[in-house]
């Protein structure tokens, strides 16, 4: 086998096996490292939002004190949800945009393997 033919295999295999291999391997990782922190970020909101409002229930000394912060749970309710909402959003946007990407890698691979194959 000549040298040339033997670089020739070489680019081919790595242009239709390895390379896309590398982008797959990329893409998990950014896609997790992505996750994590989305699912770190929402964690650490809603456990400061939870010990804020466990840190009002501190302050009751009269009526009036405990209606405001009944008033404030209701309101930390309502943010809690909104930004569970968002949350889940963000990680629907995640998968759709890893789908995609995922896609795009396995059509450039097969185009990849093909012109390999010619």
């Amino acid at each position: 086998m000549s040298k040339a033919t033997t670089q020739q295999a070489t680019e081919q295999f790595e242009s239709a096996f390895v390379a896309p291999a590398r982008s797959v391997g990329a893409l998990n990782l950014d896609y997790t490292e992505k996750l994590v922190a989305a699912q770190f970020d929402a964690v650490r909101a809603l456990t400061d939002m939870g010990l804020s409002q466990a840190r009002s229930w501190l302050d009751v000394r009269d009526a009036d004190s405990l209606k405001k912060v009944v008033e404030s749970q209701q309101k930390a309710s309502q943010d809690m949800g909104e930004r569970l909402r968002g949350d889940a959003e963000k990680i629907m946007s995640l998968g759709q945009e890893y789908v995609q990407q995922s896609q795009k890698i396995a059509e450039d691979g097969i185009k990849a393997a093909t012109s390999a194959a010619k």
